[in-house]
């Protein structure tokens, strides 16, 4: 009767052990709250806001880059879903636009960031903060060739 008590006790420590380890290393805890955790923004700016860099990016991917892109970030639809609609700029702001636009398209690309960080209530500087970790998110889950196309896509 011992016997049977105390094997019994064994298994069920050993299954908690295990099941304990197996939660914790199975935890993924998501790109948005990454971002929550280390630059202290809201759960809708994080979405937004990634959604913002992800569909910059994705006009200046191929589809198979894109895919990729796609297959390691968990959630992308939604935070891309979530990034503040364009706004349609009047007179000298959408001429001002359209000057960085032809000239360097680095210059544009931040200019847009920059604006659609602002319609979440974040400041433009927000967009550096938010690529290194972005980018370091990217290549753990798909990879470094991954990280690079969408490195690319953000200069």
């Amino acid at each position: 009767m011992k016997k049977t008590f105390l094997i019994t006790g064994v298994i069920f420590l050993t299954g908690l052990v295990i099941g304990a380890y197996t939660t914790v290393t199975a935890a993924d805890p998501g790109l948005v709250q990454i971002l929550t955790n280390k630059l202290g923004v809201t759960e809708k700016q994080a979405t937004g806001g990634a959604g913002c860099i992800f569909n910059t990016a994705q006009q200046k991917m191929s589809k198979n880059d894109f895919t990729s892109l796609a297959k390691a970030v968990p959630g992308i639809d939604s935070m891309m879903a979530a990034a503040p609609k364009k706004e349609e700029k009047k007179g000298a702001l959408r001429s001002a636009a359209s000057l960085l636009g032809k000239g360097n398209s680095s210059l544009s690309i931040a200019a847009s960031l920059a604006e659609s960080f602002s319609q979440l209530g974040m400041r433009s500087g927000m967009v550096n903060a938010f690529i290194p970790i972005i980018l370091d998110y990217v290549q753990e889950k798909g990879g470094e060739a991954v990280m690079n196309a969408l490195q690319a896509a953000l200069k």
